[in-house]
């Protein structure tokens, strides 16, 4: 079943890379009395993910942040150590939380896995974005295309804010 507006997120686990290296952290340790835009993209490096949506979560941080966003967090799935990697090549402002859903636990968690296997890239999670707040999503914007960032950039979630 996919999360919709209203749904509190479920339990999952996510992988991050801190300076004192790999840490595990629950959606309650990152969710839990916090307001939190959260970015998810089908995969680190691939064209429209870096070309375009991570560009378009960099643009608007700072805005959406002064909009009383505590945190914004951009999960993938992808192994913590290619999101660490990706992160310290587009995020040169300490901007936000690359989260790393290495098997797709929490995509399937909430149901916006989808199989690119075709393509070589096995299951990924769907391109979307959403406003957290407490655990609770206030927000969606799911792409009905994952190769597309029309509704789920950062300059729309700033626009609901």
């Amino acid at each position: 079943m996919t999360i919709k507006v209203g749904d509190r997120l479920p339990d999952a686990t996510f992988r991050i890379m801190t300076d004192d290296g790999v840490q595990v952290k629950s959606t309650g340790d990152i969710f839990k009395g916090r307001k939190v835009a959260l970015f998810a993209v089908p995969g680190a490096y691939t064209g429209t993910c870096h070309k375009q949506h991570l560009p378009s979560i960099f643009l608007s941080a700072r805005a959406i942040k002064d909009k009383g966003v505590d945190e914004i967090a951009i999960v993938s799935v992808n192994d913590v150590f290619v999101m660490n990697t990706w992160k310290r090549d587009t995020d040169q402002r300490n901007e936000a939380t690359f989260l790393a859903d290495g098997n797709a636990d929490f995509a399937r968690a909430i149901g916006m896995e989808f199989d690119a296997s075709e393509k070589g890239l096995g299951i990924r999670s769907k391109r979307y974005s959403m406003l957290v707040e407490d655990g609770v999503v206030k927000t969606l914007n799911l792409e009905p295309n994952p190769g597309k960032v029309e509704v789920s950039g950062g300059d729309t979630l700033l626009g609901q804010l």
